[in-house]
């Protein structure tokens, strides 16, 4: 997407302006942080005669690239929406609001304070391409609790916006600093979903990716994607639309970093039990492209 968009009307990913459409909701919890929306009851009292009585929700639409294959929420939203989003995420008050809509994310809440047990087999999958103590950069990575080679690096350094404490042995780094470090691995794990730009997301991260500097990303591979592979009418079987607003197959990620100079050296599939449901991840290992 070559200018910010607050409606999609070309690909995330490509940049295809070849999109299917389908009508969504946007949930509840994420319309209220966002745009301040609550549904509302359209009762008789409303006198409005054209419309039908019942729950109003946010509307949007699903967009699937009909090139790329990547789905995606119609709604871009801006630098202060995603700060409204994720402000003060995970803690007791956006815990409490978010179980006001969804009472189910109370048994979910306990899992995002463990590190993630899967990430010692992602560590032994990329350990083959780099040295027993690597520098590792986590674009995005919180506290660090699910940094890879927490417990096994030459450094380990965490760009986050958060704030929040760093694990004991993390430095906080700014993005100044990006360019004047040698990084072996650059990891971005669990955050391109996320994003409303994500091709400058990736963008941002180059500095800090030189010659021989791999990059890992990761994301979910999403049940509707694993459950449909190679779909291209995903749009009408997306009906709602949470914090994950991008869901990406691997064509897709494919096209998104080639498009930013890198090349995919190898993808991981790995199947994960996060708690309270099994799952699936994506992990694409790339590095620049040869010129």
């Amino acid at each position: 997407m070559n200018t910010r968009e607050l409606i999609a009307t070309r690909c995330i990913c490509c940049d295809s302006t070849h999109l299917q459409r389908s009508p969504a909701v946007l949930m509840p919890f994420v319309a209220l942080r966002v745009f301040g929306h609550e549904p509302v009851q359209i009762t008789e009292e409303w006198g409005l005669r054209d419309l039908k009585q019942g729950t109003a929700y946010t509307l949007c639409s699903s967009l699937q690239c009909q090139d790329c294959g990547a789905l995606f929420l119609d709604y871009r939203f801006t630098d202060a929406q995603m700060a409204a989003l994720y402000h003060n995420y995970r803690d007791e008050m956006y815990n409490s609001q978010r179980i006001r809509f969804e009472p189910g994310y109370v048994n979910v809440v306990a899992h995002y304070h463990q590190r993630a047990a899967y990430l010692s087999e992602v560590e032994s999958w990329l350990a083959q391409y780099l040295p027993t103590n690597p520098a590792v950069l986590d674009w995005g990575g919180d506290t660090g609790i699910n940094s890879l080679f927490r417990e096994r690096n030459r450094l380990l350094h965490i760009f986050d916006i958060s704030g929040v404490e760093l694990v004991p042995g993390a430095e906080r780094v700014d993005v100044a600093a990006l360019s004047q470090q040698h990084y072996d691995l650059v990891m971005c794990s669990q955050v391109l979903e996320h994003v409303s730009y994500p091709q400058e997301l990736v963008a941002q991260m180059l500095p800090a990716v030189g010659p021989q500097t791999l990059l890992y990303l990761e994301v979910p591979h999403e049940a509707l994607v694993r459950e449909h592979p190679g779909s291209l009418e995903l749009a009408p079987l997306k009906r709602h639309w949470h914090e994950h607003v991008n869901f990406y197959s691997e064509a897709a990620l494919r096209q998104l970093l080639a498009r930013a100079g890198l090349e995919v050296v190898e993808v991981l599939y790995l199947p994960v039990d996060v708690g309270w449901t099994r799952a699936e991840i994506m992990g694409v290992l790339a590095r620049r492209a040869a010129v």
